[in-house]
């Protein structure tokens, strides 16, 4: 049976708005976490141009190829299986990479790991794009985030809804600069790194 994730459904046009503008430059793109496959499948849809590449935990490859094996879409790559704690990720030089609500149930040296990743894998000017539910200078945004930050500890006490300001200070380790947070549904975010050329930081 193909998994499915009614996140996905809610949250993929609205993603997909901002992708347009962003990725409209973008050649290949690297999704980590792809979960279900969803999000691949509709924006190598509307997206055409895109090359997009899957990837995550070797026990959703199956599910994502269920999804990719039923849409036939030739501007998407197989999934691969990466864990961001791996050393080392699988050799890429992507234009752009794209995460939805992955942070939050990753331990936060998995998250700085990502980052890591992240840096060395992405062309200089290149974009990280980061979705899902975050806080503010150490404050919850809503009350349900709050809520689902409680359930998330008591699945995993190292998981939980980060801090904007902490992964700003963790992409500039990694030459990534914050260049856009964009409001979302549902008291969700969709932040936008940019690698910076090495000049800049001169």
């Amino acid at each position: 049976m193909k998994p499915f994730a009614e996140s996905c459904e809610e949250n993929k046009k609205p993603i997909l708005e901002i992708l347009r503008e962003y990725f409209a430059d973008v050649h290949q793109v690297l999704e980590i976490g792809s979960g279900t496959g969803q999000h691949a499948v509709y924006f190598s849809k509307k997206l055409p141009h895109l090359h997009w590449q899957p990837s995550d935990l070797k026990e959703n490859l199956a599910g994502i190829n269920t999804w990719l094996e039923e849409a036939k879409r030739t501007n998407i790559s197989p999934p691969f299986e990466l864990d961001v704690n791996q050393n080392p990720w699988p050799a890429l030089n992507a234009d752009a990479v794209f995460s939805a609500n992955t942070a939050h149930i990753m331990d936060w040296p998995s998250v700085e790991k990502m980052f890591t990743g992240i840096g060395l894998i992405l062309k200089p000017q290149g974009l990280f794009c980061l979705y899902g539910p975050f806080n503010f200078h150490g404050e919850f945004s809503s009350k349900s985030n709050e809520e689902f930050d409680q359930w998330l500890k008591l699945r995993n006490p190292d998981s939980g809804i980060r801090d904007i300001d902490d992964l700003v200070d963790l992409g500039c380790i990694h030459k990534l600069r914050l260049v856009q947070n964009y409001e979302m549904p549902v008291n969700n975010r969709l932040l936008v790194w940019q690698k910076v050329k090495i000049i800049e930081l001169i």
